[in-house]
């Protein structure tokens, strides 16, 4: 568990998968998926299954999430995966689902926590994600966390008939240490 101003994070366990399930699943139209890639189509997953199958996952270590606490509930996830392990080339990511915890804070601060977890825990020399150019303020999040934009590939991704670019954020050890200590 790792514990902020606004935010705690830990790993997710079996009893807060409906709670996630409902926060991903629950509204077709969620606003949080405008923002979290929404040229991707979210394949709908039925509650049991998802339950079921992340169960399993978290018995076998396997699942790389973590929950993002707040007033006392959870209201998103930090997450992250091998890009290429045997570089040790690790991607990071969150997703706050509940847009009332949108621009106070709250991102900002689980992410931070997050990537100084993670630089802490994984033989990692730099950490990074992936966003598009329709998401400002997770731009702004890098940006405020000593992030920078490492690529942008240009018009790459489609949504409601207008082309974003691709941005990678990233942030190298020595860098975030410098920053962060």
């Amino acid at each position: 568990m790792i514990i902020g101003d606004k935010v705690t994070l830990k790993p997710l366990v079996a009893q807060d998968l409906p709670v996630l399930w409902e926060m991903i699943y629950g509204d077709e139209d969620a606003e949080w998926k405008k923002w979290d890639a929404p040229y991707f189509p979210l394949k709908r997953r039925e509650k049991d299954e998802y339950v079921s199958s992340m169960k399993i996952l978290l018995e076998e270590g396997l699942d790389t999430r973590w929950g993002i606490w707040a007033g006392g509930m959870l209201v998103g996830s930090v997450s992250c995966y091998w890009e290429h392990k045997p570089s040790n080339w690790l991607e990071a990511g969150i997703v706050l689902y509940n847009p009332d915890f949108w621009n106070g804070g709250y991102g900002t601060e689980a992410f931070k926590l997050w990537i100084g977890h993670l630089f802490e825990h994984f033989p990692i020399h730099r950490i990074g994600y992936t966003t598009w150019s329709g998401n400002k303020r997770m731009m702004k999040v890098g940006e405020k966390l000593g992030m920078k934009m490492e690529a942008r590939i240009r018009k790459c991704r489609l949504y409601k008939g207008i082309y974003y670019d691709s941005i990678k954020m990233g942030i190298l050890k020595e860098e975030w240490e410098a920053l962060h200590s």
